[in-house]
């Protein structure tokens, strides 16, 4: 079995032509990621649209997008019937954007799916009396080394997995995301999410979260930037992430990857955009198969950061169109991974097991 072809040949979903794409928010991660990638992919951007005029026709003058817009009306009177509209814009505000879009439109949530479970439930409904095909921007599963890894289990390689953990340490610029001042949640909701929907989209819902979410000393000003979430997936799996970001010694110790164990081989996938974030490092995929001499790095082909968020929009515009049977992060699906969230921050609020007194 060739496992480095069934790696190399693994790709996101795309459509075979691509619709034009209305974008909704003009800020930090419009720019970084979503732009980066449609440029990539060729998909083609028609319109921008943010209250901040001046911050949108900045962004359509470098990405040679042809019309901006104020609000959103004046964006849907300019979209095309076929438009996909891309919602890149903070949480808080999704309810009052989606209320707005044509009903029956095909659109893109940037995560997370509201800053509670309650406006999650709220983003559901929505979409639903709307009509509207709607995925949520959990892009981590479309990352090439992601992708590669997916493959490489499906060949076999690794026998039955058991063992699936998260772990990072480094250091993050939050301050390059105003919104998150004041914001009451922050790593889980704003980070370690893409992590909770990865596991699910590995093993399901679990039957359980263990958690606990706290702040850093470096970054008081700030609610909670470290975080430890166990999922229960039953006796035979541990399946686990550790994270913190506020480890800013020399960069010799930081550490972001993904590991998956299984009874016959590993991996370990590095997402080096935590690492000198935002310039960040190559991702890359490591694995053993047992009776192989020691582990093997497998090339890939582009980062998390932007290449992930092709995938995001590339199976939205598929399912649309009928070429992909499933809608991975649509929010039907996205709604389980809120509620994982919300299950982790409910145990960290409700702590853990006092010890026993002793019967002397």
């Amino acid at each position: 079995m060739d496992l480095r072809k069934a790696m190399r040949e693994a790709v996101a979903p795309r459509p075979k032509t691509a619709r034009p794409i209305i974008l909704v928010g003009a800020g930090g991660i419009a720019h970084d990621a979503h732009l980066p990638a449609y440029r990539k992919a060729g998909f083609p951007v028609v319109a921008i649209v943010d209250k901040d005029r001046g911050r949108a026709e900045a962004l359509a003058k470098e990405f040679a997008i042809p019309f901006v817009a104020g609000t959103i009306a004046e964006a849907i009177a300019y979209a095309p019937k076929d438009a996909v509209f891309d919602c890149a814009v903070p949480a808080p505000s999704l309810t009052t954007v989606l209320p707005q879009l044509p009903d029956g439109a095909a659109v893109l949530i940037q995560k997370p799916m509201g800053e509670t479970l309650a406006e999650a439930t709220e983003i559901l409904k929505i979409c639903r009396n709307k009509g509207l095909t709607a995925a949520v921007n959990f892009q981590l599963r479309w990352a090439p080394n992601m992708l590669a890894a997916r493959a490489l289990y499906e060949t076999g390689a690794l026998g039955e997995l058991h063992d699936m953990e998260v772990s990072l340490s480094c250091h993050m610029p939050w301050e390059l995301w105003s919104f998150l001042k004041t914001a009451p949640r922050l790593e889980i909701l704003y980070h370690s999410i893409h992590y909770v929907d990865l596991m699910r989209s590995w093993f399901g819902n679990p039957l359980g979260v263990y958690a606990k979410t706290i702040k850093s000393p470096r970054t008081a000003d700030l609610a909670a930037t470290k975080s430890v979430i166990t999922f229960d997936y039953g006796e035979d799996k541990r399946v686990f992430i550790a994270t913190t970001h506020s480890h800013d010694f020399d960069p010799k110790m930081q550490r972001s990857f993904v590991q998956w164990e299984g009874m016959e081989g590993a991996m370990r996938a590095q997402m080096g955009v935590n690492l000198n974030y935002p310039v960040g490092l190559p991702d890359n995929l490591e694995y053993i198969v047992r009776g192989n001499a020691g582990w093997s790095e497998e090339p890939v082909s582009g980062n998390w950061f932007p290449d992930a968020f092709m995938g995001s929009m590339g199976s939205l515009q598929a399912y649309v169109q009928g070429e992909a049977e499933t809608l991975p992060t649509g929010v039907e699906d996205a709604i389980d991974t809120m509620r994982t969230v919300e299950a982790a921050y409910i145990s960290s609020r409700r702590g853990g097991v006092e010890l026993p007194e002793l019967d002397l």
